[in-house]
C-alpha cells in the first residue's frame, strides 16, 4: 500500500487482505484511493503490475441536524389571512444524503399551535389561525424542531426558536374619553387662548393612532378651532374669533376626530363627542344713553325745580339696577341735587346767572356690583331776570 494511507490501512503481507487501523469518518473523507503491488520475497521484484483501488466510507446515522441563520425572528401584519408566509427555517445535516435516509430532515412545530404551521420538507413556517389581533397578543414564540431519518425513531434532532411580532395595521377606531367636554371662556380673551384638551384613546400604535380632530360644520364651528398636539395627540380647543357675552352666552357643538388610514384599511375611522363652551361675563359699566347731555334752567327757578333726567344701562345680562349721583368736586356749593334711584336733577338752591351763568356737572351712575362710570354733563342756565 502506499505511504500516504499505511497509517490508516495494514495489508496482510502474505495474504493480501487489508485491515483497518483507525476509525473513519465519512464527514472528513468520503473515500481514499489505494495503491497494492506484489513482490516477489526472494527478488524483491514486482510480479505484476501495481493496482489502484478506491475504498468508499459508507456513511452511518451519526451527525446532528444544526439549523443555520439563527436567530429567526420575524413580523407580519395583524389580521393577515390563514396561510400567510412567515418565515423559513433551515436545518443541514453532514450525513451522507445520497444514501439512506440519515440527512433527510423533516420539520415540525412543538411550540406554536394553532396559531401557526410548519411545512414538513421545506421548514416554511404559514399563519393557521385567522384574524389574529395585536391588540390582543403582539409577540409570539415558536419552537420548530427537525428531524433526520425522516423522524424515524432512532433518528437525531435538532430545535429552534422563532420570533414572530404582529405588526399593526389601523384595524382600531378611536374612542372619546368623554360623551360630553365642558369648557368656559371670558368674553374678554384674546384670540388664540385655550379653552382646553379633548382626548381619543386608540388601540392602534404608530402612524394609525395618529389623530385628526376637526370640528363638524356649525354655525358656531368658526368661532372656535381644534389643533392636534404632535407628542400627545389630544385635540387642543382655542379660541378663533372674538367673544360677545350677549350673543355668545353658550355654544354647544358637536365634534369629531379621524384619522389616518394605512395599511389594510381603506375606510376612515372616526368618534363624536359633543363641546359645551360657556362664555363667562365680564362686568362692564353702565353706558349713558346720552353724552353729554345739554338743559337750560331759568334762573328764577324755585328750590325743587326739575331741570332733567339722565340714563344709564347695565349692558351687562344681570342688567343691575342703576345708581345715580353728582360728584362734589363738579358741584362744590350744592346748587343740584339728583334722584338717585332714576337720575332726575333738581335744583336745589336759589340760582343767580351773574353769578354762574353755567355749571358743569359730573354725574357718577353705579351698578349695585360697585362697577363706576362717570359722565360730564353741562348746565347752562337761562337768564331770566331777577
Amino acid at each position: 500500500i502506499n505511504t500516504l494511507n499505511l497509517e490508516i490501512f495494514k495489508i496482510d503481507e502474505y495474504t493480501g487482505d487489508i485491515y483497518l487501523s483507525q476509525r473513519l469518518d465519512r464527514e472528513l473523507k468520503p473515500f481514499y484511493i489505494l495503491q497494492a503491488q506484489a513482490i516477489n520475497r526472494s527478488s524483491k521484484q514486482p510480479v505484476e503490475p501495481e493496482s489502484e483501488f478506491i475504498i468508499k466510507v459508507q456513511d452511518i446515522n451519526d451527525n446532528h441536524p444544526e439549523f443555520i441563520n439563527e436567530p429567526y425572528v420575524s413580523s407580519i401584519p395583524e389580521m393577515c389571512p390563514t396561510g400567510t408566509t412567515v418565515i423559513q427555517v433551515t436545518a443541514t445535516d453532514a450525513d451522507d444524503p445520497m444514501f439512506g435516509n440519515n440527512a433527510k430532515l423533516i420539520y415540525s412545530i412543538l411550540e406554536g399551535e394553532p396559531y401557526f404551521s410548519v411545512e414538513p420538507k421545506t421548514g416554511i413556517i404559514v399563519t393557521s389561525w385567522p384574524n389574529m389581533d395585536r391588540e390582543a397578543r403582539e409577540t409570539y414564540l415558536v419552537v420548530v424542531q427537525v428531524k433526520d431519518m425522516l423522524g424515524l425513531t432512532g433518528g437525531y434532532s435538532a430545535t429552534t426558536t422563532v420570533t414572530i411580532s404582529l405588526m399593526d395595521v389601523n384595524d382600531n377606531g378611536p374612542t372619546f374619553q368623554h360623551n360630553l367636554y365642558t369648557f368656559a371662556i371670558s368674553e374678554s380673551a384674546p384670540v388664540g387662548t385655550t379653552l382646553g384638551r379633548i382626548m381619543a384613546d386608540d388601540g392602534d400604535v404608530g402612524l394609525n393612532a395618529k389623530m385628526n380632530y376637526s370640528l363638524e360644520d356649525l354655525e358656531e364651528s368658526s368661532t372656535f378651532t381644534i389643533q392636534t398636539d404632535p407628542d400627545t395627540q389630544e385635540g387642543i380647543v382655542i379660541l378663533a374669533q372674538v367673544l360677545q357675552y350677549n350673543t355668545d352666552i353658550c355654544i354647544c357643538n358637536h365634534h369629531h376626530l379621524s384619522k389616518y388610514i394605512f395599511f389594510l384599511i381603506s375606510m376612515t375611522f372616526h368618534d363624536r363627542t359633543t363641546l359645551k363652551i360657556t362664555v363667562t361675563n365680564v362686568d362692564e359699566p353702565p353706558i349713558f344713553y346720552e353724552t353729554p347731555y345739554n338743559w337750560k334752567v331759568l334762573e328764577s327757578a324755585q328750590v325743587g325745580t326739575q331741570v332733567g333726567t339722565v340714563y344709564a344701562k347695565d349692558i351687562d345680562t344681570t342688567n343691575n339696577a342703576i345708581r345715580y349721583s353728582i360728584l362734589k368736586s363738579s358741584d362744590a356749593r350744592q346748587m343740584f341735587k339728583i334722584d338717585p334711584s332714576n337720575g332726575t336733577v333738581y335744583v336745589a338752591n336759589l340760582l343767580d346767572q351773574e353769578t354762574a351763568a353755567w355749571y358743569n356737572l359730573t354725574i357718577d351712575a353705579r351698578e349695585n356690583s360697585e362697577h363706576i362710570f362717570v359722565t360730564n354733563m353741562h348746565q347752562p342756565l337761562t337768564n331770566t331776570g331777577i
